[in-house]
């Protein structure tokens, strides 16, 4: 591991957050709610994102692109209307929101953020 690579959290299978040359890279965040609504999840998972961009030190405001994974791309405006609640209107992220099949049968949306860090 080099000097400017700092790892935060995680398990023996990945950490929950690396930082590295300005950069904060997030572990893919899913909602353990499971009996939540898309929107529900949603907003619990984004949550998830800025509780760990808080311990790295940054916020949402300094996102520079998220990845969103949707069991079902029926969910992707239920998804947009948190999205569109938590997301800084200001100079947003870049974004790709693709449907795919989750690990877990109740994870609905699973979303992998990088910041740089403040």
């Amino acid at each position: 591991m080099t000097d400017s690579l700092r790892k935060i959290g995680g398990s023996a299978r990945f950490s929950a957050i690396s930082i590295h040359n300005g950069q904060v890279h997030l572990a893919g965040q899913v909602s353990q709610l499971k009996d939540g609504d898309i929107t529900a999840q949603s907003r619990d998972v984004f949550a998830k994102v800025d509780d760990l961009l808080d311990q790295a030190g940054t916020t949402r405001e300094n996102l520079i692109s998220v990845q969103i994974w949707l069991a079902n791309m029926d969910d992707y405006a239920g998804m947009n209307t948190v999205w569109d609640e938590w997301v800084a209107p200001v100079a947003p992220p870049t974004r790709v929101c693709v449907e795919a099949r989750m690990a877990q049968p109740h994870y609905l949306i699973e979303v992998l953020a990088i910041a740089a860090a403040d």
